[in-house]
C-alpha cells in the first residue's frame, strides 16, 4: 500500500464539499436528526396504506421479547391461525417456550453429533471453526419448527408460559454455549484417542442430561400431558381432562407439516434457478427432515405467496428486516431511506452480489397475512411480526413490493400450489452449500 491520505487530498475534499451551499443545509440536518430521519421517503405514509383486499383473519400479535426465536414464533403463528379460524378463537396463542425448550436440547445433541463427525479435522478447519463459533443459538428456519412439532407436539400458551430466561436468552446462551464448547473439546479428544463408540455414546448422554437440567431451570418442565380448556369466541368450551402435546396437535390441527416446502430466491452467479440447495449442517433435530430449498425467480415467490393467501392461508417468510425498515412505524419499504440522494452517492448493490459479499443475510422471519392487489398484481403486503403490539399497526407491518423483491429470501409454500415441474425440481438431490453460506442463519 503506497497511497496515503495527505494534506493536499484533504484540501480537495473540503473545497469540493464547500462549493455547494446545499451541503451545509444537509450537513446540519444529518447532524441534528440522523441519517435515516433526514433521508426518509416522504411518500412512505401514502404508499404504505394499511388496507388490503386479500387478508387472512388473524389475531393479536405475539412478542418474542429479547430472544432470537422469530422463526419459531412465525411458524407457530401459521399453525395457530388455522386452529383459531376453524375453532373461532381469534387471539389463541401456542406456547413458544414449550418448543424452545426442545429446540435447545435437540440443538445440543445436533452439535455433539457434528463434533463427533468432524473430530478428525484440525481445529483450524473452517467446518470446525463454524461449529465452535455458534454451538447453540436462538436462530432457525421453518423446517426446524416443523420437525419439533412432529416430534413433540404443541401446547397452548397457558400450559407452559414464558419465563425470564426465555424472554431474554442472553444469559442462557452464554451459559449453554460455554458448556457445549467444553464438551465439544472433550468429544474431539475421545474420538482422537480412539475410545469405544459405546463409551462415547454414554458420555454424550451424560452431557445431554446436564443440558436438560439447564433447560428445565431456565424454561420450566415441559408437560407430558395437560388439561385442555379453551373458550371459543362464541362461548363454546373445548376441553379434555388429560391430553398429550402430540395428541393435541394430531387431534385439533389439520396442518400437514410434510406438505410444506421452502422456496428460496438467491440470484447469485453460482446458483441456478429450478435447482435445490442445502446448507451443510442446517438442522436442529438429529434424524429430522433435510432443510433444503428450491431456488426460483422472485416473481414466482410472489405468485405462490398470493395464491396461498387467496386460499386463506398465511405464509412464513425469511427476510432481512434490518434493511430499509422502521421498527416503530412498521414500515418495510424498498426505498424508505433515500440515502444516495442525501449524500449524492451510489451505494446500490444488486441482490445476488449483496449475498455474495455479506451485505445481505436472513436476519428475521415473519408471517405474511395479507396482500393488496391492483390488476391482480401486488403492490403491498400485510405482515404479522412478533415484536408486540407497540410496533407497527398493533404489531402488524406494511411491506411494499420493492421490499419484497429486494429483501425476502425464502417463503414456505404448500406443495399443492407448485406446478408438476416444480415438484419434480424440489425432489432433486440438493447441491450442498457450506455452513457459512449467507442462506444459513
Amino acid at each position: 500500500m503506497t497511497k496515503e491520505i495527505n494534506k493536499e487530498i484533504l484540501a480537495d475534499f473540503n473545497e469540493n464539499l464547500n462549493q455547494d451551499a446545499t451541503n451545509n443545509v444537509l450537513k446540519n440536518a444529518v447532524a441534528q436528526v440522523g441519517i435515516f430521519s433526514a433521508s426518509e421517503n416522504p411518500e412512505a405514509k401514502t404508499k404504505l396504506n394499511p388496507s388490503f383486499n386479500v387478508t387472512v383473519d388473524t389475531g393479536k400479535v405475539s412478542n418474542q421479547k429479547h430472544s432470537g426465536r422469530c422463526w419459531l414464533f412465525a411458524a407457530l403463528n401459521n399453525v395457530r391461525t388455522e386452529f383459531a379460524i376453524r375453532n373461532n378463537i381469534k387471539d389463541f396463542e401456542l406456547s413458544q417456550n414449550y418448543l424452545s425448550f426442545w429446540d435447545r436440547l435437540e440443538k445440543s445433541n445436533y452439535f455433539y453429533q457434528k463434533i463427533l463427525a468432524t473430530a478428525d479435522l484440525p481445529v483450524e478447519d473452517r467446518k470446525v471453526n463454524a461449529l465452535f463459533s455458534s454451538p447453540n443459538g436462538d436462530g432457525g428456519f421453518w423446517q426446524f419448527a416443523a420437525d419439533l412439532i412432529k416430534k413433540y407436539g404443541v401446547v397452548p400458551s397457558y400450559v407452559m408460559p414464558e419465563t425470564a430466561a426465555s424472554n431474554n436468552t442472553n444469559e442462557f446462551n452464554a451459559v449453554l454455549n460455554q458448556l457445549l464448547r467444553k464438551n465439544g473439546i472433550e468429544l474431539r479428544k475421545l474420538v482422537q484417542d480412539k475410545v469405544s463408540q459405546a463409551k462415547i455414546d454414554q458420555r454424550v448422554e451424560d452431557m445431554l442430561a446436564e443440558v436438560y437440567k439447564i433447560c428445565v431451570y431456565s424454561f420450566g418442565q415441559p408437560p407430558k400431558e395437560f388439561e385442555l380448556s379453551l373458550h371459543t369466541d362464541n362461548d363454546k368450551l373445548i376441553e379434555e381432562a388429560s391430553i398429550t402435546p402430540k395428541e393435541f396437535f394430531n387431534k385439533y390441527f389439520t396442518t400437514d407439516l410434510d406438505n410444506y416446502v421452502t422456496i428460496g430466491n438467491t440470484p447469485q452467479n453460482n446458483r441456478e434457478y429450478h435447482k435445490t440447495y442445502f446448507v451443510e449442517g442446517s438442522g436442529n433435530v438429529v434424524g429430522g427432515t433435510q432443510d433444503k430449498f428450491l431456488n426460483l425467480p422472485m416473481e414466482r415467490l410472489s405468485e405462490l405467496t398470493v395464491n396461498q393467501l387467496k386460499s386463506n392461508e398465511t405464509v412464513w417468510f425469511g427476510n432481512d428486516v434490518l434493511e430499509e425498515s422502521d421498527r416503530k412505524k412498521g414500515y418495510l419499504m424498498g426505498d424508505l431511506y433515500q440515502i444516495d440522494k442525501l449524500f449524492g452517492i451510489d451505494s446500490s448493490i444488486e441482490k445476488g452480489l449483496r449475498l455474495d459479499y455479506k451485505q445481505a443475510e436472513i436476519s428475521h422471519a415473519m408471517t405474511i397475512t395479507g396482500v393488496n392487489l391492483i390488476k391482480d398484481q401486488p403492490n403491498r403486503w400485510k405482515v404479522e411480526n412478533s415484536w408486540g403490539v407497540d410496533n407497527g399497526v398493533n404489531g402488524y407491518y406494511i411491506m411494499d413490493e420493492k421490499w419484497f423483491e429486494d429483501y425476502v429470501y425464502e417463503v414456505v409454500i404448500n406443495k399443492k400450489y407448485l406446478s408438476e415441474e416444480e415438484l419434480a425440481e424440489y425432489a432433486q438431490e440438493p447441491t450442498i452449500l457450506p455452513a457459512w453460506d449467507p442462506m444459513s442463519k
